[in-house]
């Protein structure tokens, strides 16, 4: 009995701070840049975006059991050790499952990937991407930097950067590698 009331109150506190979070996220067709959305890490933090202010940010919605996952987070990490402290690039990692069922685990396991994969990067929870239900970040995104054919996001791991001053002004898909990124980013450092 004490667990089920116990779980009941977790569902509630989490139910609550996902609206805290939402009430920041409201009006994201009037958004002018990232800096007007927050979310909330994978800690369970809300997270005003506006603190990445002055920085150059990767943007990827990623899973754990993709294809792509082994490649992907590698070349982050890579990334990450490369230009955060000399540059100040920022990636902002939003785990998704809509692709595949390829990011089924909750927050523990999340993590306990993350950790496995020596995760150097900001980790959010896990949202939708596409959908109404889709993270408001994320309808943003797609609004400013659509995609061929249509903006949906179509699979894991589609990346936007982000200048300095929070506005989308790339969009690149799943096959593309981070490392074939750099010469976008360092345009905008």
């Amino acid at each position: 009995m004490r667990i089920v009331k116990y779980t009941s109150v977790i569902t509630r506190l989490q139910s609550i701070r996902n609206l805290s979070a939402m009430a920041g996220n409201q009006d994201w067709k009037a958004a002018k840049s990232i800096y007007d959305f927050e979310a909330t890490n994978i800690k369970g933090e809300v997270v005003p975006l506006s603190n990445y202010k002055g920085h150059v940010c990767l943007i990827v919605n990623v899973a754990s059991k993709c294809g792509y996952t082994a490649s992907n987070y590698k070349q982050l990490n890579e990334l990450y050790d490369q230009f955060a402290e000399s540059k100040g690039l920022r990636i902002l990692a939003f785990p998704c499952n809509q692709f595949g069922g390829q990011e089924p685990g909750g927050t523990d396991e999340i993590c306990s990937f993350a950790d496995r994969q020596k995760v150097k990067f900001d980790l959010f929870e896990k949202v939708n991407v596409n959908g109404d239900d889709a993270h408001p970040l994320w309808k943003f995104l797609k609004k400013q930097k659509g995609g061929l054919l249509i903006d949906a996001i179509k699979w894991n791991f589609t990346k936007f950067i982000i200048n300095k001053e929070g506005i989308p002004v790339a969009r690149e898909g799943s096959n593309t590698e981070p490392h074939k990124l750099i010469p976008i980013l360092e345009k905008y450092f």
